[in-house]
């Protein structure tokens, strides 16, 4: 006699959302998932090394997994530096993880709600300023006196019945659209009018980067990638080799004399890329000041690459330097007050005495952006040689708004391979400058688009407190210790 077998449980007959047309839903309402719905992958992906996590989730309960995440996560922390962290962090990683399909849906109705299991405190700001929703329900989690206990708070995590509980008591009729991509999605799809999931396709395609909702200009945090659970263990590995490897890299830069760093770091593994024909070192005889070289600034390092593709140092201003990045660098840097003519006045004594090399942006930028260029350095001399910089990291970045500068050129260094691309163009012709009555606005602003069309970057009218305010809440001025207008954003 065959052994009696358990009665299957097949799973609603919901369409995919392949076959959901988006013609005629600028009033309607959509109610999607995030995890593998809205987005390709996990919002929590990266925090996941434990395959004790991964068994706990996917075998026992989704519930608990996403209970011991969030507790291990977040407890102590305080949560207003949850949501600022999280906006400052995450957008990068997951504004290019948005399902294609899912989207293309999401984006076509006139009201957006994301339902998800995800705390909410962490993933609202990111979904309302990137992406338009006009509402997050998501898991709840506790504090006492300002900071997460780590444990959630009713009515659960939002996960199955809970889901669809959260989607009652939020809509008071029906929402038009329901769209999820597991079995704990079903019970808030059924109250929707229409419902379709999202097939379970590793090779789902993301939006492609250049048609995602809004740019994204700044963003911190120290990794380049998000972390899958063996990359985040090998991340883990690397990382005192690879501090071992940057003191080896840092020490070779500093002692070594500057025509054979170059060939040093090579030898370390670093990659130095030179492109284009720099002008000589000025000549004091006949009573030329130095070549200021404007460039584009990618990393507090790119005076140390730019001395090292000239082979001589090239002393450098800076608006805001550590007392450690100063000890260590291996050419003279001196800070600028922010007093425009003091700085003025600093700045041409230093011209007189040789080159110099400043970053008119005044702070760093990630993505393929430049910000406004101030126009003080036009106004000092007509000897302009732009730089257009960039680079390359495969693992750590080099910058950080709300970390420790000092430790910036130790996390550059430590990826296993980095690479610097110093690309001299032509010296500004004299017609150019303000010497032939160009106004300092409209030189820095060519030089700014002669750079970006160089490294085939966009122009900007973000400032270094722009950024800041973004990232860190404040203005740029204090080291170690946010809403972007799209409308900056201009072609070159």
């Amino acid at each position: 006699m065959p052994k009696p077998q358990p009665p299957s449980v097949s799973p609603p007959a919901f369409p995919t959302i392949h076959d959901c047309f988006t013609t005629g839903r600028d009033n309607h309402t959509v109610v999607a998932d995030m995890d593998g719905t809205l987005l390709c992958g996990r919002f929590f992906s990266y925090s996941w090394p434990l395959p004790s996590l991964e068994f706990l989730y996917y075998f026992i309960s989704e519930s608990a997994g996403i209970r011991v995440l969030i507790f291990s996560t977040f407890v102590g922390m305080r949560v207003a530096d949850i949501e600022s962290v999280a906006r400052a962090v995450l957008p990068k990683f997951y504004s290019s993880d948005l399902h294609q399909e899912t989207w293309r849906v999401f984006s076509a109705c006139g009201s957006r709600c994301v339902l998800t299991a995800n705390p909410r405190v962490m993933v609202e700001g990111f979904l309302k300023e990137y992406l338009g929703v006009d509402m997050v329900l998501g898991t709840e989690i506790g504090s006492y006196k300002g900071r997460a206990t780590g444990l959630v708070v009713g009515p659960g995590v939002l996960v199955g019945t809970n889901k669809a509980e959260a989607l009652r008591k939020a809509f008071s009729d029906a929402p038009d659209i329901g769209i999820g991509d597991r079995k704990t999605d079903f019970p808030f799809m059924r109250l929707c009018k229409e419902a379709y999931i999202v097939p379970p396709k590793p090779e789902a395609e993301p939006v492609p980067y250049n048609k995602l909702p809004k740019p994204i200009v700044f963003h911190d945090g120290r990794l380049v990638q998000k972390l899958t659970p063996l990359a985040a263990l090998l991340t883990l590995l690397w990382i005192p080799i690879g501090f071992v490897l940057a003191c080896l890299r840092i020490a070779a830069g500093s002692l070594l004399p500057m025509p054979l760093v170059y060939y040093a770091f090579w030898a370390l593994g670093i990659r130095v890329t030179v492109k284009g024909t720099p002008p000589p070192p000025p000549q004091k005889s006949i009573g030329r000041t130095g070549n200021l070289f404007v460039c584009s600034h990618r990393t507090l390092l790119d005076p140390i690459f730019l001395s090292t593709a000239l082979g001589r140092p090239i002393p450098a201003v800076t608006y805001s330097l550590s007392r450690l990045s100063e000890i260590i660098s291996p050419i003279k840097t001196v800070r600028l007050s922010r007093d425009r003519t003091t700085d003025a006045n600093m700045i041409k004594k230093l011209l007189e005495q040789g080159d110099l090399a400043i970053c008119p942006e005044g702070t760093t930028c990630r993505e393929p952006f430049l910000l406004r260029f101030s126009a003080l350095f036009a106004e000092l001399t007509d000897e302009l040689v732009p730089v257009a910089m960039s680079n390359k990291m495969s693992m750590f970045h080099g910058t950080t708004a709300r970390g420790w500068k000092g430790m910036d050129p130790f996390y550059f260094f430590m990826n296993p391979s980095p690479a610097y691309e110093v690309t001299f163009l032509n010296k500004l012709p004299r017609e150019l400058t303000c010497g032939s009555g160009k106004s300092s606005h409209d030189v820095a602003n060519y030089i700014q688009r002669t750079i970006a069309a160089t490294l085939s970057y966009e122009c900007t009218r973000f400032t270094r407190k722009d950024k800041y305010k973004a990232l860190a809440g404040n203005d740029g001025s204090v080291v170690e210790k946010p809403r972007l207008a799209a409308s900056k954003v201009m072609g070159c």
